[in-house]
């Protein structure tokens, strides 16, 4: 036992003596260890102008590197055989790199590195000119690597760039029409770029003018004609307010010495129809008050054949509505200028005067104490807020509760303002005496939309209006309106908004039987009366009997789908029908009635009857003869003479007064569109 431990005792001292001399034999050789050599580093740069740089380090004898990247931002260490990636903005950089051995001692090298992003590839670009306005023209430019586009219009000199970021468009409006370069620069994070030039063109304004102008469109070609010292052009609205806040006007201006009679005037595509429409109208704005205003047309050809009206400014600095009576114009005569003056009789002073709207409306629009179903002499609609103009269509849905032949069709053009709407002129002020409710159809895309109905007197000042909203989407619903709180006015004009509240979105509204009600839903079926909505009670008499029935000749001047029958059926020679209106009719304002009748034979006695509801020996009666047989012709039954002190209600028809009837086809008659005019 105790040579095991000398032993063991003399193998660990020995032990201890070996494991001394290694130790002292390591650190003495790394005294000798070299400096890292053959210090290098790899850069491989990235194709996608991402501006990465992966870099990696080598060097004989490092187990460490420092990468100093060169542009100012923190160095990174790494252990032997590791790589970094760092992102460089395009330029060229000195990158240290620095190699530390074993036993610390350093080697570096400082290393070039050019960082160069190539230019755009694959440049492409779309441009657009605009379907309304052909000179706002957008520019949609893509490539691959561009981090932004460059877009030169080539309208002007010395033209800043508008700078259009990937998956964008740019848009711009050319003043002129003509050809341009548009030339767009693609750029990417570096210096190289890529380049493409491409023609647009502007087109002129070339459609033709006609009847309703209202400067708005960019397609049709206003070109006026100038005489006398006055120049006219279509201008952004310098006042839109008042009456009239739409986007573009014309403007005359009536240079300084200008002749008494300078002015401006248009040529129409067509000769204006004076036929059924005798009255202008046109919203002006005058710096003076008691400007006349001259208003004429005249022939294409010949300028002595014309008619001439005049009307005078009544307000200064603001918008008006002037009216001029054409009824007395030779109508067999032609006129496709239309002619203006303005400050009549006294020579320019450089003043300013603007002018829109110029439209042809009826001598007297019927009164709006009757259904406003479109289906007969429709009503001047005003369209506002940048919206489509409002027109009568056929029905492009008869089902459900509107099955009538016309309609009226609002398009919310997209991006039109959220308060966009039209308006049409009643020609009589609301009776409200009777009707606190109006009842309106409406065909909607969407459900939840507010319809707005809106009422104004003459000059605006007063208004009311109700918001009532859809329920339905695609099909027709009847919505109902209480205009019980409205201020006493005389209201003369409806205006309606779809979609109240949000811009336009191009979508397609249409609405029809427009009309006065009371609580229990009776609506007056007089003054135009044409059956499509809801028609009259009859009381037939002595053998007359009247029913509404389908056209069985919608030709000539009556194409309606629903209109009135009469069979004359024996019994007594006056034999007939009548039907009774709420109110009263409007003989004060209006003397004569017009009817479109249907009889097979020429020479038909038609007579047209008014009597007081409770008294009928209060009456007045009309006859009227046909002039043609088996087609329809319009009747015009003169009331001058009656004693319009008097009120009437009843409206009685009698056919062949005088004749007894058996029945037959011979006793059948037809009639449509009854209407009180001028």
């Amino acid at each position: 036992m105790k040579i095991l431990t000398k032993i063991s005792t003399l193998i660990f001292i020995l032990s201890m003596v070996f494991a001394c001399e290694t130790d002292e034999d390591n650190l003495y050789s790394l005294d000798y260890i070299s400096a890292p050599t053959n210090v290098s580093a790899v850069f491989n740069i990235t194709q996608d102008n991402t501006g990465v740089v992966t870099i990696a380090p080598n060097a004989e004898g490092a187990q460490l590197f420092t990468i100093d990247f060169g542009d100012g931002s923190e160095n990174e260490n790494l252990k032997s055989g590791e790589i970094v990636e760092h992102t460089y903005t395009e330029g060229v950089y000195q990158v240290k790199i620095i190699a530390t051995s074993a036993n610390g001692k350093t080697s570096e090298i400082t290393q070039e590195l050019n960082v160069t992003f190539k230019a755009p590839e694959n440049l492409e670009v779309s441009i657009v000119n605009d379907e309304q306005n052909p000179r706002i023209v957008t520019v949609t430019p893509k490539a691959d690597f561009a981090t932004l586009f460059e877009v030169y219009f080539g309208d002007v000199d010395d033209e800043k760039p508008s700078v259009v970021m990937p998956g964008e468009s740019g848009t711009h409006t050319y003043e002129n029409a003509g050809d341009y370069q548009v030339k767009v620069v693609a750029k990417s994070a570096g210096a190289a770029t890529s380049e493409l030039t491409q023609n647009v063109n502007v087109p002129e304004a070339a459609d033709p003018v006609n009847l309703p102008v209202d400067f708005e469109s960019f397609t049709i070609n206003y070109a006026f004609t100038d005489f006398g010292g006055t120049t006219s052009t279509v201008i952004d609205n310098p006042d839109a307010s008042g009456i009239n806040a739409s986007a573009r006007v014309a403007q005359s201006n009536k240079s300084a010495g200008a002749e008494t009679w300078a002015g401006s005037f248009l040529t129409l595509e067509n000769p204006i129809d004076f036929s059924s429409n005798t009255t202008f109208k046109i919203k002006v704005w005058s710096p003076k008050v008691g400007a006349t205003v001259k208003l004429k047309v005249e022939n294409l050809t010949d300028g002595n054949i014309g008619f001439e009206v005049d009307a005078t400014t009544t307000v200064a600095n603001e918008w008006e509505e002037l009216t001029y009576d054409f009824s007395a114009i030779d109508q067999a005569n032609e006129y496709q200028k239309v002619v203006i003056f303005f400050d009549f009789g006294n020579n320019g002073d450089d003043s300013n005067y603007y002018f829109d709207d110029i439209k042809l409306v009826p001598a007297s629009i019927p009164p709006f104490s009757m259904v406003q179903d479109f289906e007969g002499v429709t009503p001047a609609f005003t369209v506002f807020g940048n919206i489509a103009d409002v027109e009568v269509i056929d029905n492009p849905d008869a089902s459900g509760v509107n099955t009538t032949s016309k309609v009226a069709k609002l398009t919310k053009t997209a991006n039109s303002e959220t308060w966009a709407g039209a308006f049409f002129e009643t020609g009589s002020a609301l009776n409200f005496d009777n009707y606190s409710k109006i009842k309106l159809k409406t065909w909607s895309p969407k459900s939840g939309i507010v319809v707005k109905l809106k009422l104004e007197n003459a000059d605006a000042s007063t208004t009311h209006e109700v918001d009532v909203n859809t329920t339905v989407a695609n099909a027709w619903e009847e919505l109902t309106y209480d205009f019980s709180g409205a201020p006493v006015a005389d209201y003369v004009k409806v205006v309606i908004f779809f979609d109240f509240g949000n811009v336009g979105d191009d979508s397609i509204y249409y609405y029809d039987e427009i009309g006065l009600t009371n609580d229990e839903g009776n609506v007056d079926p007089l003054n135009f009366q044409d059956f499509e909505g809801e028609a009259p009670a009859f009381t037939d008499f002595d053998g007359g009997g009247v029913s509404i029935i389908d056209n069985p000749d919608a030709t000539g001047i009556n194409t309606s789908a629903k209109v009135a029958q009469m069979i004359k059926n024996g019994r007594q020679p006056w034999g007939g029908s009548y039907f009774t209106v709420n109110n009263a009719i409007d003989f004060s304002t209006y003397k004569k009635v017009k009817m479109k009748v249907w009889s097979n034979k020429i020479g038909t006695k038609v007579l047209f009857k008014v009597e007081n509801k409770d008294d009928s020996g209060i009456n007045y009666e009309a006859e009227l003869t046909t002039g043609v047989a088996s087609d329809w012709e319009e009747l015009t039954f003169d009331y001058s003479g009656i004693d319009d002190s008097k009120d009437y209600h009843k409206v009685v028809l009698i056919f062949d007064n005088g004749t007894t009837g058996d029945g037959s086809a011979d006793f059948t008659y037809y009639f449509d569109e009854i209407e009180l005019t001028n």
